[in-house]
């Protein structure tokens, strides 16, 4: 039973004005010394991330009383709730949080509206390089209000691929995570790793990107925004098996318009 669109575009304005907000508190830390705590070996989290998701529920609260609220640090604490069809916000309150303790430029915040348990709202904005990425289902994608489309290549040799190697640093990850960039080394033109699953989506997005996947990310904030996004700037997110995508997995792949059976090939029998 989705929103009715008018209703999402209040959604989409509440959810930009939050994320703006929040983006002013990272911008404003950005060249500071930062108070780091270590989550893992080399997973952080910031004073920064707990105030901006601290900042990001007061106004969702407030706009949405009868809303659900799924945040990446209070999930860190509590566990990461079952998601349900109740309208839920799903939110990275600083997603690149490594990059932002090294003042690395790829950091932002991630807010995405599911509703009967489909992304139905998304925003991604970057303070740092004031970019703004909006998605409402249905409606397409948008940088900084701009239309932006995913790429047309067809080519994976001219394809540019991104990954991130993520947290985990065991012998048996860090060999998989490498022999999984080996092979589709030999398929590509290049490889970049941002740091930011979210931004990799959007680079995607706008066509900065053309292929895309992570194993074993944070969790649903990391793509409840991103993957909305790239959809509707007409590109595929799908689990790296070539199955369909489940934002709870932990597991995410994503293309421009032409290359998702590629690169499910190129992943075969390393995921």
């Amino acid at each position: 039973m989705g929103a009715h669109p008018e209703t999402l575009d209040s959604y989409l304005n509440v959810a930009v004005e939050t994320a703006k907000t929040a983006g002013q508190i990272i911008l404003s830390n950005f060249n500071n010394t930062k108070t780091v705590e270590h989550k893992g070996k080399v997973d952080l989290v910031t004073e920064t991330d707990k105030a901006c998701e601290s900042l990001i529920f007061e106004y969702l609260k407030t706009a949405f009383p009868s809303h659900q609220l799924i945040g990446e640090e209070t999930s860190a604490i509590d566990g990461t709730p079952e998601l349900t069809d109740a309208p839920t916000w799903i939110v990275d309150p600083l997603d690149g949080t490594t990059n932002f303790v090294h003042r690395y430029p790829f950091v932002c915040v991630s807010i995405g509206l599911v509703v009967d348990k489909v992304p139905t709202v998304g925003v991604v904005f970057n303070p740092i390089l004031d970019e703004l990425f909006t998605a409402v289902k249905g409606s397409g994608a948008f940088l900084n209000g701009q239309h932006i489309y995913a790429s047309e290549q067809q080519d994976i040799g001219n394809a540019l691929l991104a990954t991130e190697i993520g947290t985990l640093r065991d012998k048996k990850t860090v060999d998989s995570t490498s022999n999984r960039i080996n092979n589709l080394l030999f398929k590509v033109r290049s490889l970049r790793m941002c740091g930011s699953c979210a931004m990799d989506l959007c680079g995607l997005a706008c066509g900065r990107l053309d292929l895309f996947y992570e194993l074993g990310f944070g969790g649903p904030w990391d793509v409840a925004a991103g993957a909305l996004i790239l959809e509707e700037a007409g590109g595929h997110v799908f689990d790296p098996s070539g199955s369909e995508f489940d934002m709870m997995s932990h597991r995410v792949a994503a293309s421009s318009k032409h290359l998702k059976q590629a690169l499910v090939e190129g992943l075969e029998g390393f995921v």
